[in-house]
């Protein structure tokens, strides 16, 4: 096949990944002007597609380090995505936390004290990690508890990650599991509750 036929042949590939450079481009500028207008501080080489949607309360903080990704549009991860990715902090005081080089796919982060991210943590398709159960002035409602996840941490897709957890570096949470109780370091978990699976530190 001579090469102007290859082209052709495929040309959607070519022509969505041509889309994909621009599009990241101009969503950059964008999510840059958004986030400056709610006072959220993004380090350099963020990469944006789509609209990623920002809330920071007054005296509350958002901090996103140098090198993270977020896809927001529907198609951006071909999992697909069922809302943008949504970052806010709900109460004065709140603050939300993010490494460097992280990467983020529909997800939302939902902070009414504490949510902090290291490193390299990815987020797959659909992820919602939350310090809260939001509604305050309900008597059932509890108290708002921190969330860290450590450096190298990997959420499978729709990923529910509840208050009070912390996750140890390098671990990797299967698809569809509920975080609600601490996991530790270097290890496979899943499920609904979530449960260790198995150890990775002889991998």
């Amino acid at each position: 096949m001579s090469k102007i036929g290859y082209l052709w042949e495929n040309r959607a590939h070519y022509t969505r990944e041509v889309y994909k450079k621009i599009a990241v481009r101009y969503w950059s500028v964008v999510n840059r002007i958004s986030a400056c207008w709610w006072g959220v501080k993004i380090g350099k080489r963020a990469k944006f597609m789509g609209k990623t949607h920002f809330e920071r309360l007054q005296d509350s903080s958002i901090t996103i380090e140098d090198g993270c990704t977020f896809n927001s549009s529907v198609t951006s991860n071909l999992v697909g995505l069922f809302s943008p990715c949504i970052f806010y902090t709900a109460k004065k005081g709140a603050e939300i936390r993010i490494g460097k080089n992280c990467g983020f796919s529909g997800t939302r982060i939902w902070a009414g004290q504490k949510v902090v991210l290291g490193d390299n943590v990815r987020c797959g398709a659909n992820t919602y990690i939350t310090d809260s159960d939001a509604h305050s002035e309900d008597y059932r409602a509890g108290k708002d508890r921190p969330v860290v996840i450590e450096d190298n941490v990997w959420l499978g897709t729709n990923v529910v990650v509840w208050k009070g957890v912390h996750i140890g570096k390098n671990s990797l949470i299967g698809a569809n599991s509920l975080v609600t109780k601490d996991i530790p370091a270097n290890v496979v978990a899943g499920g609904s509750p979530c449960k260790v699976i198995k150890s990775l530190k002889n991998e």
